[in-house]
C-alpha cells in the first residue's frame, strides 16, 4: 500500500498529514519543534546570597532592525529595553555588570541605548559597572559612558570616537552598462546623497554639518562619563583612533583593566555585597551555564554581525546612514 507524507511549517510548527488506503480517516497531527520567542527568563550563573548582580550583554553591530533568522529574534534595542524593564522591578538586583562587544552602529541606536541605561540607573539607583571585550569601539565606547566604572581587557580595543557617513556613486558603473538613473523631486538637495550622481560641494557641506552636530553629541557625551577629562583633552583624544586597553587606561577613557569577574566582582563592592548572586536573562532555548555563555553565541559579534546594517543598499539606492561606527 502506498503512503504519502506531507510536511509544512507554519508559524514554528511543523504539520504532518498522513493518508493511505489503509486508513479509513485521514488527519493531521501538529507538534511544535520550533519554539517562538518568548519574555526573557532569569538564570543563576554563579554565586550564593540574597542580593544579585545582573549580567547583561550587547554584543554585535548596534541597529534597530530585528534579527533574522529561522526564529525571528527581537533587536538589540528592545531586548536591553526588556532587560532593564525587568530588573528595575526586581529588589533584588543590586548591582549591574554590562558586557559590551560591539564596533559602534548607527547614530540613533547607540544613543537610545546610552539613553536607557542611563535612565535605569537614574530610577534604580544601584551601580552599573561597564565590562568592555573584544571591540568596544564608537557606539559601543559612547554607550559605555553610562556607566558609573568602564573596565577593558588587556586586549579590548576601544576608542574610535567619532561618525562616519558611508556614501556609494554607482553612476560610472550604470554608465557603462547602459543604464540611467533619474530623479524628480520637489527641491534641488531632495535626492542628495543619491549614488547615482555626483555630490556636490554644497551639499557636502550639508552632510557636513550634520556630521559635525553628531559629532559634538558625541564629545558631550564622552565628557559627561570623564569628567576627569577636559574638553581639549577629549577633542584630542576624539579623532577617530583606537586605543587598546592599555592605551585607553593611560589616555583616561576608561577606569582600569580587569577581566569580567573582576568586573563581577567590582560592581559587588559597589553595591556593599559580600556575597551575590551573579544572574543573567535568556530566552527559552538559549543555553547559558556561566559569565561568558552569552558572548559566544551566535549573537553576532564584532564585525561577523555587519550584516545587521545593510550597507549594500546604499548601493540599490537606499539612504546614507550616519554611524557611529569603526570599520577599517
Amino acid at each position: 500500500m502506498a503512503h504519502k507524507l506531507y510536511q509544512r511549517t507554519v508559524k514554528g510548527a511543523v504539520r504532518f498529514c498522513i493518508a493511505g488506503a489503509m486508513l479509513s480517516l485521514s488527519g493531521c497531527i501538529t507538534v511544535n519543534l520550533i519554539q517562538p520567542p518568548g519574555p526573557v527568563q532569569e538564570t543563576v550563573l554563579s554565586g550564593t546570597g540574597d542580593g544579585k548582580v545582573l549580567l547583561l550583554d550587547l554584543s554585535g553591530v548596534i541597529a534597530s532592525q530585528d534579527r533574522d533568522g529561522i526564529i525571528p529574534q527581537p533587536n538589540m534595542l528592545a531586548t536591553f529595553k526588556e532587560e532593564l524593564s525587568r530588573a528595575a522591578k526586581d529588589d533584588k538586583v543590586k548591582a549591574v555588570v554590562v558586557r559590551v562587544n560591539s564596533p559602534g552602529g548607527t547614530v540613533t541606536a547607540s544613543d537610545i541605548l546610552y539613553h536607557e541605561l542611563k535612565t535605569f540607573k537614574a530610577a534604580k539607583r544601584v551601580p552599573v559597572v561597564i565590562s568592555m571585550m573584544d571591540v568596544a569601539a564608537s557606539g559601543g565606547y559612547y554607550l559605555a559612558m553610562a556607566g558609573d566604572s568602564v573596565l577593558v581587557h588587556p586586549s579590548t580595543v576601544t576608542g574610535s570616537i567619532g561618525v562616519i557617513m558611508l556614501t556609494v556613486n554607482a553612476r560610472g558603473l550604470l554608465e557603462k552598462v547602459g543604464v540611467e538613473a533619474n530623479a524628480i523631486t520637489s527641491g534641488p538637495r531632495k535626492d542628495m546623497g543619491s549614488p547615482f550622481r555626483m555630490m556636490t560641494p554644497e551639499e557636502k557641506a550639508i552632510f557636513q554639518s550634520v556630521i559635525d552636530s553628531f559629532y559634538q553629541r558625541f564629545l558631550t557625551v564622552v565628557q559627561e562619563g570623564r569628567p576627569n577629562l577636559s574638553a581639549e583633552q577629549i577633542k584630542k583624544l576624539a579623532d577617530g583612533r583606537i586605543y587598546s586597553g592599555e592605551q585607553a587606561k593611560a589616555a583616561g577613557l576608561v577606569d582600569d583593566i580587569g577581566y569580567l569577574e573582576e568586573a563581577i566582582e567590582q560592581a559587588k563592592k559597589k553595591a556593599g555585597l559580600k556575597e551575590a548572586r551573579v544572574v543573567t536573562y535568556r530566552r527559552p532555548g538559549e543555553y547559558q551555564n556561566n559569565i561568558y555563555s552569552h558572548a559566544l553565541q551566535g549573537t553576532g559579534s564584532g564585525f561577523a554581525s555587519l550584516a545587521n546594517i545593510d550597507l549594500l543598499s546604499m548601493v540599490r539606492g537606499g539612504t546614507p546612514q550616519f554611524m557611529y561606527l569603526w570599520m577599517p
